[in-house]
């Protein structure tokens, strides 16, 4: 495994880290939740992304019960709550969603409890909240950091303007400014990681612990002859997934998956190493979230970082060149 530092902190994270989005506490059993940990923490990962939403809390329960039965030194190993949503009963109440004081620091305490931990090592706002000021969230972050429950805080999927707001407010009233972002990024998804943040990994020194790298699947080549009927396109809650998954546009993106498939045959590799091997060849990708649901298909795409040097500027110019979704410098997102 490769270990990377997360932007300018000093925190070093796997380069393929695993998160419980839609498999945990729904999808999978506890059995072979445990399964997966125990996979993913033996080939080198260090990071377990989760949420305070994904199976409304549920997610979170499952994968602090097995942490704690697998018995991991916590040194060892970093676990991340995302906050905005809500989770569990009532997260429909104004007070239990957004991130206002009260939710940021509510929803930290519960996470803690559901995760079996004393800290989070990584605290997310899940989506920007425009009826919050930035400098109220900067701020409730700031104090779980001094009382020792986060270690580090960040955003996901917020504008490249929102994050540096929150850099302003953390200069102007001496808080901690957000250190990571947690953006999709995939060969389908690519300009606000490699465009819109540009301006934010030399200067505020941004890092990213991008979702999606397989995007949701796509890029493993399962969907190449339809929905194979084990997958997340089932799982209750996935609807509105389901349908980036038919039409015209997903037919012409089964086509460039076909493509990819041929290349990675002649690498000697296979798609979905290839394809997490692609995100990882951007430098400004802390870590890439798995999102398995089977131990072998895990084993698999741990791989994916004995690739890296397969990847040379032609291979990823020929990847490129099939995608046909690089962005442009002046691309906005």
């Amino acid at each position: 495994m490769e270990y990377r530092r997360l932007g300018k902190t000093g925190l070093k994270l796997s380069a393929l880290s695993y998160g419980a989005w839609v498999t945990f506490g729904q999808q999978i059993d506890e059995g072979t939740a445990k399964n997966l940990l125990k996979t993913a923490y033996e080939g080198g990962v260090n990071f377990f992304d989760n949420a305070e939403a994904y199976a409304g809390g549920e997610a979170e329960r499952v994968m602090g019960k097995v942490l704690e039965d697998l018995g991991f030194d916590r040194e060892s190993y970093c676990v991340s709550s995302k906050v905005f949503w809500g989770g569990g009963k009532g997260k429909s109440l104004p007070t239990t969603r957004g991130l206002s004081r009260k939710h940021v620091t509510e929803a930290c305490h519960a996470a803690l409890k559901r995760l079996r931990v004393d800290y989070l090592d990584l605290y997310f706002c899940h989506r920007p909240d425009a009826e919050t000021p930035i400098a109220e969230t900067v701020a409730a972050m700031t104090d779980l950091i001094r009382q020792g429950k986060v270690l580090y805080w960040g955003t996901s999927e917020w504008s490249a303007r929102d994050i540096a707001l929150a850099h302003a407010a953390a200069r102007e009233y001496n808080l901690y400014a957000p250190v990571m972002e947690q953006p999709q990024y995939n060969l389908f998804h690519r300009a606000r990681v490699e465009v819109e943040y540009g301006p934010l990994y030399d200067g505020p020194g941004l890092g990213t612990t991008v979702w999606s790298p397989l995007a949701s699947g796509l890029l493993s080549g399962k969907y190449l002859e339809g929905d194979p009927g084990d997958t997340r396109l089932s799982v209750k809650g996935m609807e509105w997934l389901r349908s980036r998954f038919e039409g015209p546009e997903f037919e012409s993106k089964c086509m460039v998956v076909a493509e990819l498939a041929k290349l990675a045959d002649e690498l000697g590799t296979t798609l979905p190493r290839m394809c997490l091997a692609w995100c990882l060849k951007n430098p400004h990708v802390s870590t890439a979230i798995m999102g398995a649901s089977k131990v072998s298909q895990l084993e698999e795409n741990i791989k994916a970082v004995q690739e890296l040097d397969l990847l040379s500027s032609e291979v990823m110019a020929r990847i490129d060149t099939i995608a046909g979704t690089r962005p442009e410098p002046e691309e906005t997102y």
